[in-house]
């Protein structure tokens, strides 16, 4: 059930949004009882098929962790078996076919067979492991309620996509949160925010991405740079808009969910980039995988194979194809080559200069990740650095740009900390003692989520709404 769909905004979320707060506040246990049946009930609505595999996850997860804990007997066996499992959990779900394909396109006689995979396995998975790992090493106490610990890996808002939770964190907030009438319209000005970035902005720039993509001999220089600068806009505000909706709900329930992204398109370096995109899944591979690795307290060669591996890792994490894997050896070289070759050069050059640099990788790293092929990589590379089949200019590229002129006037400002300079010159006012001024911008935006959420809407109406693109990850 997509957060853009009918049925979730006018089904699903006014039924368990009545059903949560007819419980009384300090019935909290009711309170979480109410979102695990609707997180359970919001996880089959795409296949109850799939939810055996969900349960079972939730089930091992909480029963290896109480087995885990400090002070127990064979801790550390039954702690790697049990990561071993989740491990071989998502591998057979998301990794089968790819294995599979692979030998049979070296020649062996194998079926490559048809695996469905269970939503969020990626995003729920990686939560497990956390909490698994966190308890073997102390820094939290297991969970010994399996409703709490189902809630923690269920919880709708973030199930599909993130952000990745720790329990450290949200285990706390199922027993003492508290829900307010502000949190909560901050959090539904939140969902509206992120509704419109998806339908208003995303799902358009995917049509510009979809044509340049799909041009074949037809395409041109200009075309192929319009397609790639198009897929980086609308992946981000796809996936930035999914977290604005799962951290605004969040709130609305009284959680704070961490943030996953810090206008990434700023960045003047690949590194930057990384520690602004996506940040839960960059913390979490840096805690449980880079760390335990050595990290950089290691010699030079150890340090470059962690690197390796851990950007080897984060390919596959988001797809099982060749073209993930590149993409996430390409991030290895360039953030290698910026820590010990030319990054200190790369600092000393103006910031324009840096931005550009940085704004030309991402967006040629984003081909490797949209692409469907290798060779459908090396079609866009190429064409966007001058040899293109159809030439440098194309009266597709005028099309695209005046029939989305405002969505890429829209998402390139919105890409922008223009929220965070808002946000500043609102506490500056309050802090001026401009309380008028300050409460007509706060009613301001209000009304401008609003009108959004009823545009979006209406757009949704018209032409429907295209799947998050992080849903098949």
């Amino acid at each position: 059930m997509a957060f853009g769909s009918m049925s979730f905004l006018f089904g699903f979320l006014p039924a368990v949004l009545l059903c949560y707060f007819l419980c009384p506040t300090r019935w909290r246990t009711a309170r979480n009882g109410v979102l695990l049946v609707f997180s359970l009930v919001f996880y089959c609505w795409g296949g109850v098929r799939l939810l055996p595999a969900f349960a079972v996850s939730c089930v091992g997860n909480w029963a290896a962790a109480l087995l885990v804990s400090p002070g127990r007997r064979h801790r550390k066996a039954v702690y790697a078996a049990a990561v071993v499992l989740n491990l071989l959990m998502l591998g057979y779900y998301k990794y089968t076919g790819f294995l599979l394909g692979n030998l049979a396109a070296l020649g062996m006689d194998v079926t490559v067979p048809s695996i469905a995979l269970p939503a969020g396995i990626s995003f729920f998975t990686f939560q497990a492991v956390a909490y698994l790992t966190d308890v073997y090493r102390g820094t939290i106490p297991a969970e010994r309620n399996l409703g709490r610990v189902t809630l923690f890996m269920a919880f709708f808002p973030q199930l599909l996509q993130g952000p990745i939770l720790r329990y450290g964190e949200f285990g706390p907030a199922l027993l003492d949160r508290r829900e307010s009438a502000d949190e909560a319209a901050d959090g539904a000005v939140r969902f509206c925010f992120g509704l419109a970035k998806k339908v208003l902005l995303a799902d358009a720039l995917g049509q510009v991405a979809d044509g340049a993509f799909a041009a074949g001999d037809h395409l041109t220089v200009s075309l192929a740079w319009l397609g790639a600068v198009a897929y980086t806009l609308q992946l981000y505000f796809d996936f930035s808009g999914y977290t604005d909706m799962a951290i605004g709900l969040g709130r609305v329930f009284g959680f704070r969910l961490p943030e996953n992204f810090n206008y990434p398109y700023i960045s003047k370096s690949a590194s930057e980039f990384w520690r602004r995109w996506h940040m839960t899944l960059s913390f979490w591979f840096r805690d449980y995988v880079y760390i335990p690795l050595g990290g950089n307290r290691c010699s030079r060669a150890r340090h470059l194979l962690n690197l390796l591996v851990v950007w080897m890792l984060t390919g596959l994490w988001h797809g099982s194809a060749w073209n993930f894997v590149l993409w996430g050896l390409y991030y290895a070289v360039l953030l290698i080559g910026e820590k010990f070759l030319w990054g200190k050069a790369l600092q000393k050059l103006p910031g324009l200069v840096q931005h550009v640099y940085a704004l030309v990788l991402i967006i040629v790293g984003w081909v490797l990740f949209r692409s469907g092929s290798l060779a459908q990589v090396g079609e866009m590379v190429s064409a966007m650095f001058g040899s293109a089949p159809g030439g440098v200019w194309s009266g597709e590229s005028v099309y695209y740009l005046r029939q989305y002129a405002w969505e890429w006037a829209v998402a390139v400002i919105a890409a922008m900390p223009v929220k965070n300079w808002l946000s500043t010159r609102l506490e500056a006012r309050r802090a001026a003692g401009s309380t008028a001024a300050a409460a007509t911008l706060a009613w301001g935006v209000k009304l401008l989520a609003f009108i959004l959420l009823g545009w979006s809407v209406v757009r949704i109406l018209s032409t429907g709404v295209q799947s998050f693109l992080y849903f098949q990850f």
